[in-house]
């Protein structure tokens, strides 16, 4: 699936734009601040989550707005007898950034948008994933897991709220109520196995793709599942986990926090030319290997759902010598799919193929296709 429609009301500093949007390579140039950027945070909010840049739903709002946001989109498949199906979201300021998504009219739940639509990103603050804190290296697993199993969203909010529902219990003044911190604990096995399962499946489903990808002027990463010391983590059975949560109520009582379960691992990836771990590879490499997983990725997308993800790679080509932004373009033509890309000047983007679409964003007027 692909976009074919965008339309923005009142969202980041975009008024009203509306832009028909062609299959494959979409150019977005201009100078900075002019809202390239905000375009392909739309984008993403066509998928599950608080897209690219994680920020507050109402903090998206223009400034001076009072009727809060919208985010619409007509997708479409390459089967152009299909119907377009017409999905968005939307938050209006009173509801206090509460959200609200519709697929064809209808009222929908946002954990929904994952059977629609696959939306990956690779962005500037993106470049220090593998020497920031473990959880943005959980995040950016589960964006990728997502693409693949849309219940995973599901397993993992769930997950998270009975974990949070057990903290409160365990540091609360009140005397502990062993049959509910048990039902919680029940609730975080099923959830926490599920969402451990998924992760584990995608890594060695990742492992396969990045084998079969033909060589790049890009690292080539490997991927490993690792706990919070380090070590391969080892698999969360449902009533392994059960017990364990059980039995870590005191430790966990005195931390505050859960110390055991699925959201304590971490994502370990490996320059395979070279055997470093990505975190002391340099800036470059790092972003290779991370260019390298997205692309992959891709592939495996096309492979088992039979449509490729949306990529959305925000000033990518500006950190790229000419022979790699020539091999970058050339890899994504190739593959197919529909990638946004932003860029301060065209001319980064002159070795893209003729077919590319390319808008002109320039502050304060609409998009304007050159």
């Amino acid at each position: 699936m692909r976009v074919s429609r965008l339309q923005l009301t009142n969202f980041r500093n975009h008024a009203a734009i509306a832009m028909a949007v062609a299959p494959g390579l979409v150019v977005l140039a201009g100078p900075n601040g002019a809202g390239k950027t905000n375009i392909l945070e739309a984008v993403s909010l066509l998928s599950p989550g608080r897209g690219l840049r994680g920020s507050a739903l109402v903090d998206m709002i223009r400034d001076g707005a009072v009727n809060g946001f919208a985010v619409a989109a007509h997708i479409r498949g390459d089967d152009r007898s299909l119907p377009d199906v017409a999905i968005g979201t939307s938050v209006l300021a009173e509801t206090s950034g509460r959200r609200r998504v519709r697929v064809n009219g209808a009222e929908a739940a946002a954990t929904s948008l994952s059977e629609w639509l696959s939306v990956l990103w690779l962005t500037p603050a993106m470049d220090r994933l593998f020497v920031e804190a473990a959880s943005q290296r959980r995040r950016f697993l589960d964006r990728l897991t997502l693409a693949l199993e849309s219940t995973h969203a599901h397993h993992s909010s769930r997950y998270e709220a009975a974990m949070r529902s057990r903290t409160r219990l365990l540091v609360g003044d009140a005397p502990h109520d062993a049959h509910w911190l048990g039902a919680l604990e029940a609730q975080m096995a099923e959830h926490g196995s599920a969402v451990d399962a998924a992760r584990r499946r995608l890594v060695a489903e990742m492992a396969t793709a990045l084998a079969a990808t033909p060589e790049t002027p890009f690292a080539k990463p490997h991927m490993t599942l690792v706990g919070p010391d380090g070590s391969v983590a080892v698999p969360w059975d449902a009533e392994a986990l059960r017990a364990a949560l059980a039995g870590s109520r005191g430790r966990d009582a005195a931390a505050g926090r859960a110390l055991l379960g699925p959201h304590r691992a971490d994502l370990s990836v490996m320059h395979l030319a070279t055997g470093q771990v990505a975190a002391r590879c340099s800036t470059g490499e790092q972003k290779a290997l991370l260019l390298s997983i997205i692309l992959a990725h891709g592939d495996l997308v096309a492979m088992q759902r039979g449509a490729r993800p949306i990529l959305l790679l925000d000033e990518l080509a500006a950190h790229l010598d000419p022979g790699r932004r020539a091999a970058l373009f050339a890899r994504l033509t190739q593959a197919g799919g529909q990638v946004w890309m932003t860029g301060t000047e065209l001319a980064l983007f002159d070795a893209a193929p003729d077919g590319a679409m390319r808008w002109l964003i320039e502050v304060g007027e609409a998009p304007r296709q050159i």
